[in-house]
């Protein structure tokens, strides 16, 4: 790592300092430790990066843990869904871990410190128990059950693991110091009595670890050298810190929390549990809803790993909590597509052209190309005939000379085809447009080398074959939240925000080629945007979502508000 050119952010900082006072390098070990309790959003994909981007950077493994502890939440596919999600970023783990593999290493140990008089069952209530807890400026009150004899505690915290007592009757608490000025230091709890199904456990357990007492020690049976939280773990440092002191081997590695700020997205919400109302609430189809700001969300509206791995490396680590422009994530996203999504035609909003000098029933395979940053350029057939589709917007029955698409006694280029030339429209009783009549210039085709193909005219526009026009649904998507921060002002609910115009379905016609197209297949629709295959796609329909469009669009409403 020493050997790069590169500014080292304040992570990196701690670990080269850490490797200068004498900590070798084979004992580095990183982990991505999440909660099986939802899928992951953006904020986990920062996360994910840094702590796999170290391991890379620096040879070291990186664990994947599964922070099991509340059964109450979790379940199996959220597991698999964490899983699915680190890989298809690009990483692998070195081991896969669950806090629940060290149940019973945390019930050892929680033994030996209630003999040691460091632990102990307080069977107050909730209420009775926030009530002597303090204040940040007051100190708390002792419980009545803080002075318990060994003998009863380890009697009670035994039968609590055999489920002798009903859910809130007991819990079992550090003995630390009610006087604290860090609230967290003030007896916390430990354990609490659950009896639920866990997803790998089963019926074993009746007592799980809180997180503070699972965290730490997971940490360090896995000998982590550094364990990296978000900024809001910062006050239970001085907490992993205490239980890590009871039982430390001083052979062994000590692991070591710091913290780094949360990066939250504009227009959308980070929260698990605000996600999973949406999700419970049928506000969006799904966990993996395009709108969402899970990575499964953007993984099935086409954003690509390199894209998302390109953005943390973007915003970087800080040490204070900011709020990121979704817009620069779709930079990224279309920065990355314009490399790799090969280019295709299709009409969103069609209006039919017919060229009147162009021979009945004749059809043409033309050339285009797949994609023009391609280093070898390939290309594929596209069908031409005399009825074709184009996008309403790109003719104006009469324009101004600044509109250099399609209007009458103008000529333009068809994409990949010739130069046409607009005659006459033909409209319904209401006055809309049905049908343009334009002719072509036969000698003009792209790519013959004709002196024809070669004259300049300033607009080209995109088009499909009516004969050959594959039709499917085009999901376009706007901000899930019209709100740059919805989450942002506690004294109205983040749901006030929703964007009533999200989702947009509509109806679009494609060239043929794409008719062979499946799930997960980018593609470029010229002049209109990114769209990538859904997996709602069937043998008779295609699904198509829309990723990105070609420029921010969101920028120009927005400075106009």
């Amino acid at each position: 790592m020493s050997t790069k050119e590169k500014s080292l952010n304040f992570i990196e900082q701690i670990i080269e300092e850490d490797l200068k006072n004498g900590l070798s390098q084979d004992k580095l070990r990183f982990r991505f430790p999440p909660e099986p309790n939802g899928y992951l959003h953006i904020g986990h994909a920062s996360s994910i990066c840094l702590n796999f981007g170290l391991g890379l950077d620096y040879q070291a493994p990186v664990n994947l843990r599964f922070d099991d502890t509340n059964p109450a939440k979790e379940e199996q596919e959220y597991v698999d869904a964490i899983k699915k999600d680190v890989q298809w970023l690009g990483y692998q783990w070195a081991e896969e871990c669950y806090a629940s593999d060290y149940f019973q290493q945390l019930y050892d140990w929680t033994v030996a410190l209630i003999k040691k008089g460091k632990a102990y069952v307080d069977s107050q209530t909730s209420e009775e128990m926030a009530k002597q807890k303090g204040t940040p400026t007051q100190a708390g009150v002792d419980s009545p059950y803080r002075n318990r004899s060994v003998e009863e505690n380890l009697d009670l915290f035994e039968r609590m693991k055999n489920g002798e007592f009903e859910e809130g009757t007991h819990i079992l608490r550090a003995k630390i110091d009610m006087a604290s000025t860090n609230m967290l230091m003030r007896d916390p709890i430990m354990y609490r009595i659950l009896h639920k199904h866990h997803h790998r456990t089963g019926e074993k357990w009746c007592i799980y670890p809180m997180y503070d007492w699972a965290h730490g020690e997971s940490d360090y049976l896995e000998q982590i050298s550094h364990s990296f939280c978000t900024l809001e773990f910062l006050p239970h440092r001085e907490l992993y810190d205490w239980f890590l002191d009871q039982i430390i081997d001083t052979d062994k590695v000590r692991p070591k929390q710091r913290e780094f700020a949360r990066r939250n997205l504009s227009h959308t919400v980070v929260s698990k549990r605000k996600l999973l109302q949406l999700v419970q609430e049928g506000h969006v189809t799904g966990w993996d809803d395009p709108r969402m700001s899970t990575i499964s969300g953007m993984r099935r509206r086409g954003y690509t790993p390199t894209a998302i791995r390109n953005f943390a490396d973007t915003i970087g680590i800080a040490k204070r909590d900011n709020l990121i422009d979704v817009s620069l994530l779709e930079f990224c996203v279309r920065e990355d597509l314009n490399k790799t999504a090969p280019r295709v035609m299709a009409v969103l909003d069609p209006v039919k052209l017919i060229l009147t000098n162009y021979p009945e029933g004749k059809e043409e395979w033309l050339d285009a190309e797949n994609n023009q940053e391609e280093e070898i350029m390939t290309y594929r057939k596209v069908p031409f005939s005399k009825e074709l589709y184009i996008e309403r917007e790109d003719f104006l029955e009469e324009a101004n000379s600044k509109f250099f698409r399609l209007t009458l006694g103008k000529e333009v280029r068809l994409k990949n085809a010739y130069i046409i030339k607009g005659e006459s429209v033909v409209k319904d009783a209401d006055g809309n447009i049905t049908e343009i009549h334009a002719t072509y210039d036969e000698d003009s085709r792209s790519g013959s080398g004709s002196e024809a193909s070669q004259r300049k005219v300033k607009g080209t526009i995109h088009w499909v074959s009516v004969a050959h026009a594959v039709p499917a649904e085009i999901r376009i998507y706007d901000r899930l939240f019209s709100h740059e921060n919805p989450d942002g002002n506690k004294e109205i609910n983040f749901k006030e925000f929703l964007n009533p115009n999200s989702l947009e379905i509509i109806t679009g016609y494609l060239e043929p080629s794409l008719k062979t197209a499946v799930d997960g297949d980018r593609f470029q629709f010229q002049r209109l945007g990114y769209f990538c295959v859904d997996r709602d796609t069937t043998a008779d329909k295609l699904v198509f979502n829309k990723t990105v469009g070609l420029r921010d669009t969101w920028a120009k409403v927005e400075s106009k508000e």
